[in-house]
């Protein structure tokens, strides 16, 4: 018997949602939706100082509004809930028990001249691993990493290897603020919500090692990877709302066609030519299928995308 495919979208509540993340949005549902999969929507809303209600509601409106449907999630519910990482506390605190950890009083400040990664990112020096460096600080849970190299092939960008112990070194599961850290959220819902297949932007690819790795101590199945092109801004920087790039609710406001956006999302991927200017998210399953059949999404092509057209 054949493993049911089970893929996931997992916004975070924190703002409106650009046309990266909408574009991500589409690829990992269509991967899917090609694949006869079941497809889940989470809404990782971890991070409580930034996480707003009505930006989830608006969130899962604009995706409702490009085309986009899902079997699971907290709006229509499932077998494999909570759907909202804020209601999965106990969730966390089961994982983190199962782990080497310590507590970290280090800051910003303090690992200002550690040693960084070739991403730039810093590589924990081990300050507090015997002992927190400043007792009468709050203090976040660092895993205490064993060492080891972690692989996988990811379906576009290939073999990734890496020793995360050497290269990143001690991980957060736990902030000082007592959010629960991305790394472990994840990783545990994945697990928790039986996902098989990830299809994410590729700004994650980094990440994906050091949550192989947690995942493997756990004990928890490890998903297939596929990290797709980012859209970039002018400067060559990740689409952000510095580059004005108009968001999916501001398209939809100005009376722009969901189709159209589609439309202009898929070709900037190469999966549709120039000459097709609407589409709707349906149709574009097809469109793949009949290229592909039900293996899901082949291969991508990033192409540059001119905003200022996506008025009239």
């Amino acid at each position: 018997m054949h493993q049911q495919i089970r893929g996931r979208y997992a916004p975070s509540p924190t703002g409106r949602l650009h046309l990266g993340n909408a574009r991500t949005a589409l690829l990992s549902w269509l991967d899917i939706r090609l694949r006869r999969g079941v497809y889940i929507m989470r809404v990782e809303d971890v991070d409580s100082q930034r996480s707003r209600p009505e930006y989830e509601a608006r969130m899962l409106d604009d995706l409702r509004w490009l085309g986009l449907d899902w079997d699971e999630g907290p709006d229509v519910g499932g077998n494999y809930g909570p759907y909202r990482q804020s209601a999965c506390h106990e969730r966390y605190r089961q994982a983190l028990a199962k782990l080497d950890t310590f507590a970290c009083t280090c800051t910003r400040k303090d690992l200002a001249q550690a040693p960084r990664s070739h991403t730039g990112e810093v590589i924990y020096p081990g300050y507090c691993r015997q002992a927190p460096c400043n007792p009468d600080r709050g203090s976040a849970i660092r895993w205490r990493v064993p060492p080891g190299q972690v692989g996988f092939c990811d379906r576009f960008a290939g073999t990734v290897i890496e020793d995360v112990a050497r290269d990143t070194g001690d991980i957060i599961l736990r902030r000082r603020d007592r959010d629960w850290a991305y790394q472990l959220a994840v990783v545990v819902d994945d697990g928790a919500m039986a996902i098989t297949d990830v299809l994410r932007g590729a700004d994650l690819l980094a990440s994906t090692p050091r949550q192989l790795h947690l995942a493997r101590a756990l004990g928890l199945p490890e998903p297939s990877y596929a990290h797709v092109p980012l859209i970039l801004g002018e400067d060559g920087r990740k689409l952000s709302k510095s580059h004005r790039a108009p968001d999916l609710s501001a398209l939809r406001e100005a009376g722009i066609p969901a189709p159209r956006v589609v439309a202009r999302l898929a070709q900037s991927v190469g999966l549709v030519d120039t000459s097709v200017h609407e589409l709707t998210a349906p149709q574009l399953v097809e469109t793949c299928r009949q290229r592909w059949g039900d293996e899901g999404l082949k291969q991508l092509e990033q192409r540059i995308v001119s905003w200022d057209s996506w008025g009239g």
